[in-house]
């Protein structure tokens, strides 16, 4: 199988439950001028259709599927497609708590917590952190760049709900062009052994950016199957706040030409990247955004509206979801979403079957049984 079964069946009993009955108090609409927490001060702009806004089809039944926790935003290194060190740059040298870490678990609720940063191997309770989550029945997807896996192993036990989801944006030369630094990409294929060697479930993530070559993604996929590597996720760059000025992201249309090959990809290698979204990342399909399926907790509190826009930051989920003018959002809504189609704003509206066509289920349950 894709997933561990019971992902694939926790998941699918989560979203039936919440879609059937989705919590009432995160449904109330009591949304705020923005509070100023945008630090590079870019305000919503939004356009509409003919004077009129297309109303999201779940605006109003609302809840989340993956939570995106941040422990931290220290880096050791300096990625040019990363924003991050330099949108927090005056938070840099804090970082959560496990209580904060489980906290934030707990009130938020998601079947799966995507742990990212910064680098998340950097904070000293990282095993403490993923213990406490995986105690409460969670699935993880511990992201990192994979320079520290091997130093850090013992502090980990394997687990069929815990993933080291390793960042690899091509071969070695491209990859370690894009993290800045030489040698990074033999430290993560040697961390990525070192894992599978202890029995750790382990994925890769790729940004796939303008100037990337296809071929050299499906190169990478073939050399990483003598490892074993159990799932490969692809997102294409988005240029946000703190990197837009970049020539090495992509309009839509640059994106559906980008990846026309993923469905051939997704044949002969793992990809976990739904039918539903493949499609969509290829203008097969249209997508409303559903930016709060993915919400980011971090040191300054849960992120609006999303993991890639930052204009406010609130102290609980419940304000998050209640005082973010969520129907501000998302292409023809506001100008910085016109050309995002990442999977954290587009994977939970596949997942939960908006605009959906009759064969999508057979799809999605074939795929996932592969």
């Amino acid at each position: 199988m894709r997933f561990p079964l019971s992902m694939t069946l926790g998941m699918a009993v989560y979203i039936a439950r919440n879609r059937l009955r989705p919590r009432r108090e995160w449904q109330l609409d009591r949304a705020e001028s923005t509070n100023g927490d945008n630090p590079f001060h870019i305000l919503p702009a939004t356009a509409s259709n003919n004077g009129k806004r297309k109303p999201h089809p779940l605006l109003h039944k609302r809840f989340p599927l993956v939570l995106m926790l941040e422990p931290l935003h220290a880096c050791n290194l300096t990625c040019t497609g990363c924003g991050r060190i330099r949108e927090y740059e005056d938070t840099i040298t804090e970082r959560l708590s496990v209580e904060q870490c489980l906290h934030a678990v707990e009130e938020c609720g998601a079947p799966i917590v995507s742990i990212c940063g910064g680098e998340p191997l950097l904070h000293p309770d990282m095993g403490r952190i993923c213990a406490g989550i995986l105690e409460r029945g969670r699935h993880i997807y511990l992201c990192t760049n994979g320079m520290f896996i091997e130093r850090k192993l013992s502090e980990y036990r394997p687990d069929p709900k815990f993933f080291f989801n390793v960042h690899l944006d091509g071969l070695e030369e491209t990859h370690d062009r894009a993290v800045e630094k030489e040698g990074v990409f033999r430290e993560a294929v040697a961390g990525i052994k070192a894992a599978k060697a202890a029995g750790f479930k382990v994925t890769t993530n790729t940004t796939v950016y303008k100037e990337t070559d296809m071929a050299e993604i499906a190169e990478l996929f073939e050399y990483l199957k003598q490892f074993g590597v159990d799932g490969h996720m692809l997102s294409p760059a988005y240029g946000y706040s703190a990197v837009n000025d970049r020539e090495i992201f992509m309009t839509r249309e640059d994106v559906y030409e980008k990846f026309r090959v993923i469905h051939e990809l997704a044949r002969r290698y793992p990809v976990n990247t739904t039918p539903v979204y493949q499609d969509f990342l290829k203008g097969e399909r249209e997508l409303p955004c559903t930016a709060w399926g993915n919400p980011t907790y971090n040191v300054r509190g849960w992120k609006a509206p999303c993991y890639l826009i930052t204009d406010a930051h609130y102290e609980t989920f419940e304000e998050l979801m209640t005082k973010t003018p969520w129907e501000n959002y998302g292409p023809g809504n506001d100008v910085r979403c016109e050309h995002c189609m990442v999977h954290c704003g587009y994977e939970p509206s596949a997942a939960l079957g908006i605009n959906a066509k009759p064969t999508d289920g057979f799809r999605l349950l074939s795929w996932a049984l592969r």
